[in-house]
């Protein structure tokens, strides 16, 4: 399975971006599939992740930051995104999307999903954020 994110820029304080993540000859609308970020010299962290059907339950957010991020699918393009708003220099990081279409139930966000214990990652798309 190879994920691809791109749509990371530079960005000043309190603007937007829109990531995308892709799946090449993969059906990534089968799966579940998350957001995680790393920033310079820090451990990787949860942001988001979304079902496969919404009827399976609203996507999930690390607490901290679902006020600004939010989280989607396109199944006719067969994409994820994840929206960030009012960006903060704290933002600032390598944001990852990842999933597993071989863990049990791989359709849904486990609980344990923030612990990023996916087989499949893409390589990162970076997000700079600064005046």
């Amino acid at each position: 399975v190879q994920l691809v994110e791109s749509g990371g820029e530079s960005v000043q304080p309190g603007g937007s971006l829109k990531l995308s993540c892709r799946a090449a000859r993969f059906a990534l609308d089968y799966y579940a599939v998350t957001w995680f970020r790393q920033a310079p010299g820090k451990e990787r962290e949860p942001v988001a992740c979304i079902n496969s059907n919404d009827r399976d339950g609203s996507p999930s957010y690390a607490e901290s930051l679902k006020s600004r991020f939010t989280i989607s699918r396109d199944k006719t393009k067969n994409m994820v995104y994840l929206q960030i708003d009012s960006l903060e220099p704290e933002d600032t990081a390598v944001y990852y999307c990842a999933t597993d279409p071989w863990q049990d139930q791989s359709h849904l966000c486990a609980s344990t999903w923030h612990l990023g214990t996916y087989k499949s990652w893409g390589r990162g798309t970076q997000v700079t954020v600064s005046s």
